[in-house]
């Protein structure tokens, strides 16, 4: 039986949303139009925008209403003309109005469907961003397990992690030991595994055909677990090249040929 893929990030996240638990690290998220728009940004200061149907980051943009704290010392809100910052790849557009703000996305969303979600601020490695993908796999018995989480760096100036914009691999142990012990880091990967095996069980009600999924996580500064984004077709090549431990990787491919990803050979 073929593996089941589900490209609309909004359906997965309506499926998920109706999890008591798992809704708890979900984001806000809605459709994009002006109004949510304004009204995301009125409340969380931070949002990013992504397409519904969409891979690798592309067409992620952030947007950030500014006020005094993250204005330079020298400028003061009152004079300064630029009220929104637009984040996109390497590029940063300034606007004075939620009216220019969704004029100047225009060319960037065109008639796509798009999602806001409200901005998680990301922990930090080397003054870079960071997040986690949970890999999480249907094994042989048919149970569910979380068989890998490693960690990606945004590139300088990005805002995205995904390594097709340049960001770079990471272990868990490296990422999150600047700010916790090892006790706290083995919790912390505890509780991502649990989560990731949630997700699985609660997307598999909608669609049972699912096998395998790639959970990216954000951990913000109260060390809490964020479930940025689920998807049905995550890359396995890293879990095999930057984790030093190889039997995570055997067992992930494992399970990847038990459910017919990869052949036998």
């Amino acid at each position: 039986m073929a593996i089941q893929r589900i490209s609309s990030k909004w359906s997965k996240t309506k499926v998920l949303l109706r999890d008591e638990h798992i809704s708890t690290h979900i984001p806000v998220t809605c459709k994009y139009s002006p109004d949510a728009l304004a009204r995301l940004l009125s409340e969380f200061n931070v949002v990013f925008l992504k397409p519904d149907i969409g891979t690798y980051g592309r067409g992620v943009l952030s947007i950030e209403q500014l006020n005094q704290e993250n204005l330079d010392s020298d400028v003061n809100i009152q004079t300064n003309p630029y009220l929104y910052r637009l984040r996109y790849a390497t590029k940063t557009l300034m606007f004075s109005s939620l009216e220019e703000l969704d004029l100047g996305l225009q060319p960037y969303i065109h008639d796509c469907t798009y999602l806001i979600q409200q901005g998680i601020h990301l922990l930090n490695y080397n003054n870079r961003p960071f997040d986690l993908r949970v890999l999480t796999q249907k094994g042989p018995n048919q149970q569910w397990f979380s068989t890998g989480i490693i960690g990606r760096v945004a590139a300088p100036n990005k805002v995205i992690t995904n390594h097709r914009s340049g960001g770079k691999c990471q272990t868990l142990e490296t990422l999150l030991s600047p700010y916790m012990n090892a006790m706290e880091i083995l919790n912390q990967q505890r509780t991502l595994k649990k989560l990731g095996v949630a997700v699985a069980q609660q997307l598999q009600k909608k669609y049972p055909n699912i096998k395998e999924l790639g959970l990216d996580i954000a951990i913000d500064d109260h060390y809490s677990p964020w479930i940025l984004e689920v998807n049905t077709l995550p890359a396995l090549f890293p879990f095999k090249k930057y984790i030093d431990d190889k039997e995570i990787y055997r067992r992930i491919h494992r399970y990847a040929v038990s459910y017919g990803r990869f052949s036998a050979s």
